[in-house]
């Protein structure tokens, strides 16, 4: 679903604020459906241009090829002839010609692969879309043949078959409708169980609830989301086709009166053609099956970069045509841009001592997905932050705060980039690292023991079926393997108890956790190698009120006891206000407002700023007016007291 934004309206997080200048009225702004068809096409690259050249290459030989050549039947008596200008490719010891033979061939083989990737398709289609979608009787049933076609081997079918069915009316057709009968079940298992996912997803439950008939649901709104699955699947039962066909017809087991890759290649084996060293006889019917395989294989890993966009190489953002440059933030309309203040001395010597005393340095950052159309995500931000400060990052969703916590943790994964700008650690003993330029097992070494990170959605990060000891004892292993065993089951139990977690439970399932433990767990796991800095993607996400303070009180006392600096991202602006020392407010890539907490709540300078404040609903007073006042925060064990220079004990 999408995070509809509470201020604009709109699912763009770079939507204008309201009452700020857009598009002007009465232009209609056209989205067509070629954007909707473009994300069902893989994109283009080397490696899909030479797929698709191999297969209509071969496809176009195979279709017009029979028609330029003579009769691959005829026998003449200049047998075994090499290559020449009147026989391309030589002829065979019957004197037949091998080129004819081979335009024949593939004609047949396409046939068979062309046939039965349209059946087997079809057919896991059925069983795995209908049956998953209907559940009940109707899945148990599909499913149990599902089940037994999967343990039936389609040569001994085969054999059988061609034991019963006499050799002249053994044709291709007849091996295409046995190796679909017998293919198609894996792939129906596959589908069956994306097909399980989708009816639970909630546009379909929507669909449901609406009165839409079975068959549009499954036809308009779960087979498109099918139809990449469905076209690898189609691919994949093609090159599987034409191997076995060949396969069997090389043993003796296909359609000998048919004209195939494989019968070539029996009768090449028949005739000796490797002892008297006729390459021409079976070398072209080989490599034409290997390179039409190749070009098959090249076209189905482009469509897994549509189920997959992880499996996408992205292209450098400097040779990539088109890619959005980077440019200075673009102030918002109505708001009139003000000229960088000239520092004075007592200034300028607060600055030098914030860097002095600052852990993480982020300067000009820009990351930019490489999409159809590139996503300018994070737009030139820079940020410090201090030894032992909690730093608040704000924001609606889509606004770049994961996006930014993950270029710094250097865990992108293409089509995202960082394109330009610093990422620097300060660490204690005084040395400076740019972890953009760190390698591979240099983050290996980096992460958990100098920055570690707790993931949205931490609770459920947990492995089901390892102990809680196991998993934080992983940690320790990794990266401390001279670490005795004992002392390492002391620290783990230190960690819990750090969290308020009894160390009993480390001998405990996840799930034998409720959502607070888990939770508290994956804070333990973050402190298991002491680091300098932590980074924490709305930790309570999910937690009831109560809860939620409970954690964010521990933050604060380990915060306190052990001196790390933490990074906390989240959507609620006044738990910041009482949690952080300083916020960075986030929108649409940008940081629109980077101030102390005392200064955002007393006078918020950006009209964005302002907006989120007054955002949030008060049971008593005016909108926006949800922080207590100083008596019923004193009772209600808030964590921070009215008065802005005395702030609460941490």
């Amino acid at each position: 679903m999408t995070n509809i934004s509470p201020l604009t309206g709109s699912a763009d997080e770079g939507a204008p604020l309201a009452g700020t200048a857009s598009e002007p009225a009465g232009k209609p702004v056209k989205q067509g459906r070629a954007s909707g068809m473009r994300a069902l096409l893989p994109s283009w690259s080397p490696k899909l241009a030479i797929g698709l050249f191999l297969v209509l290459g071969i496809g176009l030989f195979g279709i017009f090829g029979p028609m330029l050549v003579g009769d691959p039947n005829a026998i003449n008596n200049i047998g075994m002839t090499e290559p020449s200008g009147d026989y391309w490719l030589g002829t065979t010891q019957t004197g037949q010609d091998v080129l004819a033979q081979l335009a024949h061939a593939t004609r047949g083989s396409l046939q068979v692969g062309l046939v039965v990737g349209i059946l087997a398709t079809v057919l896991s289609a059925f069983f795995g879309i209908i049956g998953g979608y209907a559940g009940g009787a109707v899945d148990e049933g599909f499913n149990l043949f599902s089940n037994v076609m999967l343990v039936i081997p389609g040569l001994p079918l085969v054999i059988v078959i061609a034991g019963f069915v006499p050799a002249e009316d053994r044709g291709w057709w007849t091996v295409a409708l046995v190796l679909a009968v017998t293919s198609w079940a894996a792939s129906a298992r596959v589908l069956r169980a994306q097909t399980l996912s989708l009816r639970n997803r909630d546009y379909v439950a929507a669909a449901r609830v609406a009165g839409e008939k079975r068959w549009r649901i499954v036809t308009v709104e779960i087979l498109p989301n099918l139809l990449p699955l469905l076209a690898s699947q189609f691919v994949f039962a093609i090159i599987a086709a034409i191997l076995s066909e060949a396969g069997l017809s090389f043993l003796g087991l296909g359609a000998s009166n048919s004209h195939t890759l494989g019968t070539m290649l029996f009768f090449a084996q028949n005739g000796f053609a490797l002892q008297y060293e006729a390459w021409w006889w079976f070398g072209p019917p080989g490599l034409v099956i290997a390179l039409f395989g190749c070009g098959l294989s090249l076209i189905n890993f482009s469509i897994d970069e549509i189920i997959n966009p992880k499996l996408r190489v992205a292209k450098p953002a400097a040779a990539k045509a088109g890619a959005v440059p980077v440019a200075p933030p673009v102030p918002v309309a109505g708001v009139a841009a003000e000229a960088p203040p000239t520092e004075s001395p007592a200034e300028a010597e607060a600055r030098a001592e914030e860097r002095r005393n600052a852990v993480l340095t982020v300067k000009g950052l820009n990351v930019i997905y490489q999409t159809e159309k590139p996503v300018h995500a994070v737009k030139d931000v820079s940020i410090s932050l201090g030894r032992g400060e909690i730093l608040g990052l704000a924001g609606e969703s889509g606004c770049g705060k994961t996006t930014l916590a993950y270029a710094i943790n250097r865990l992108h994964r293409p089509p995202a980039e960082v394109a330009s700008g610093s990422v620097t650690f300060h660490d204690r003993d005084g040395k400076d690292i740019d972890l953009l330029a760190l390698d591979k097992e240099e983050l290996r070494q980096f992460r958990w023991a100098k920055l570690s990170m707790v993931f949205q959605g931490a609770m459920n990060s947990l492995n089901p079926v390892i102990s809680i000891h196991e998993q934080l004892d992983d940690v320790l292993t990794t990266h401390k393997p001279d670490m005795p065993k004992k002392e390492r089951r002391e620290r783990c139990e230190e960690v819990l108890r750090l969290v308020g977690v009894d160390p009993q439970r480390l001998d405990s399932f996840p799930h034998e956790l409720s959502g607070g433990m888990r939770q508290r767990v994956m804070i333990a796991m973050a402190m298991l190698l002491d680091p300098q800095v932590m980074i924490m993607d709305e930790p309570t996400t999910a937690l009831d009120v109560v809860v939620q303070r409970g954690i964010l009180r521990e933050i604060i006392r380990l915060r306190d006891e052990l001196g790390f600096a933490v990074i906390f991202i989240t959507h609620d602006l006044p738990m910041l206000l009482e949690l952080s020392d300083r916020i960075a407010v986030m929108r649409a890539g940008e940081v629109v407002e980077y101030a102390p907490a005392d200064q955002i709540y007393e006078s918020p300078q950006h009209p964005y700023t302002r907006q989120l404040l007054d955002s949030f609903p008060s049971l008593t007073g005016e909108r926006g007016a949800f922080i207590r006042t100083g008596e019923s925060s004193e009772r209600a064990g808030g964590l921070r007291t009215p008065n802005a220079n005395e702030r609460a004990p941490r």
